[in-house]
């Protein structure tokens, strides 16, 4: 195998991964504030991540809950720097694009496969019952562990042509040098770099954009699909519409993430074009959310909502805004996975750890507020982030692509 092609094998064995561990985690996510509802406990507030966090909902209590949502947060800032660090390793300044496109892609090809058993499994059903909750953790569990199983397929690419290596004898020696460190020293560095980075010009302006992606995240993961099940007027349909939604985020997800990796090749214009299409297709959903679900629907009680919005509801218009949520997401996602890896492509680690724990931070805040702010605040939030994030974001490869045209490296801002 040449070393391009183990390098595409890695990152496809990456996405595949992902795709099984988040078929269970983002099903999971999206239905999880329903199943809470049903369980008829007020003691259930919060998220987590992966295997531990799933297996919780076979049989759910307090404790074990918060328990394995901090165990496995922890868990999942090592999980997502490694796939920034393999993402960047695997790939070069001609593919890091290509790449991030098709990580994405296969990624959230997740969201299509566990709601299509979501949406024909609850056709019809108003409550979920102990049978249904056990049936469907248990199969979410066993296919996490599936994709945790595939990363031991991930092979050590060759040394040539990686992003950011340098080939100097210099930095060859500062590896033996580091060979030689114990882990401790390690992370510790590893962690100093990561706060120094945090007051870059360049991430402090890419971390409004990675703070909206944290709030959209939530919003489409978690809020929305509680919003669609609270919604009384959609009728006895309206749970298995939590797994319809759940679909059509992930079409517009796998679209976007095909779409922006095959065009990365011939993209004369830069990232700035996806991103704005990215804020333009997420504003025309916020518009249409806000005309369709009443205000109510994400602080429902149990009993679910009779209230109206603007317009009566309509299951089409809340499945196409699904779809223009996660063609959105898309678009800012790939971008940032793309961008990052390029900036910071000689210690990526540092920089994908910095990305994550925003994303993260902003989406807990967003988990909170979603228990207490009516719908059309939350979308305002949405809508403040996600212009200056936007703005943000063309200010850094403006900046990024002015250097290049001055004949420097994309990477020396």
């Amino acid at each position: 195998m040449s070393p391009e092609s183990k390098k595409l094998f890695n990152i496809i064995i990456l996405g595949i991964a992902f795709m099984f561990m988040f078929t269970a985690f983002q099903t999971c996510g999206n239905v999880a504030q329903t199943v809470i509802r049903s369980l008829n406990s007020t003691d259930f507030h919060g998220s987590g991540y992966t295997s531990m966090y799933i297996a919780v909902f076979i049989q759910p209590f307090p404790w074990s809950f918060y328990t394995a949502s901090v165990f496995i947060g922890i868990a999942a800032a090592v999980l997502w720097t490694a796939q920034g660090n393999c993402l960047t390793i695997n790939s070069d300044e001609h593919t890091i694009g290509r790449n991030s496109g098709i990580f994405w892609a296969l990624l959230q090809s997740s969201l299509f496969f566990g709601n299509l058993y979501i949406y024909f499994a609850w056709q019809g059903k108003t409550q979920i019952s102990e049978s249904d909750r056990r049936t469907v953790f248990i199969a979410l569990t066993v296919i996490s562990l599936v994709g945790t199983v595939l990363f031991f397929l991930i092979r050590k690419p060759d040394s040539e042509n990686i992003l950011g290596e340098d080939e100097s004898s210099d930095d060859q020696d500062m590896e033996v040098n580091e060979s030689a460190q114990n882990n401790m020293t390690k992370a510790v560095d590893a962690f100093k770099k990561s706060l120094k980075l945090c007051v870059t010009k360049e991430m402090l302006l890419l971390s409004i954009t990675t703070a909206y992606t944290g709030l959209e995240l939530t919003f489409f993961s978690g809020v929305y699909g509680t919003c669609i099940g609270a919604i009384n007027k959609f009728g006895t349909e309206e749970k298995s519409l939590i797994g319809l939604s759940g679909i059509f985020i992930g079409i517009g997800e796998i679209l976007g993430g095909s779409l922006f990796g095959l065009l990365s090749k011939n993209n004369r214009f830069g990232r700035n074009p996806v991103v704005l299409l990215g804020i333009l297709v997420h504003f025309i959903a916020f518009y249409l959310i806000f005309l369709n679900m009443p205000g109510d629907a994400p602080i429902a009680p149990v009993e679910g909502t009779d209230s109206s919005a603007y317009i009566k509801p309509s299951k089409e218009v809340a499945i196409f805004c699904s779809f223009l949520l996660g063609l959105g997401d898309s678009c800012f996602n790939t971008q940032l996975l793309s961008i990052l890896g390029f900036l910071y492509s000689e210690d990526s680690a540092p920089a994908f750890a910095v990305f994550k724990f925003v994303q993260s931070i902003c989406a807990a805040v967003a988990f909170f507020y979603s228990n207490y702010l009516l719908l059309h605040w939350q979308l305002l939030v949405m809508v403040i982030f996600g212009f200056f994030g936007t703005v943000s974001f063309f200010t850094v490869e403006w900046e990024a692509a002015a250097i290049v045209a001055r004949g420097s490296d994309y990477r020396s801002i």
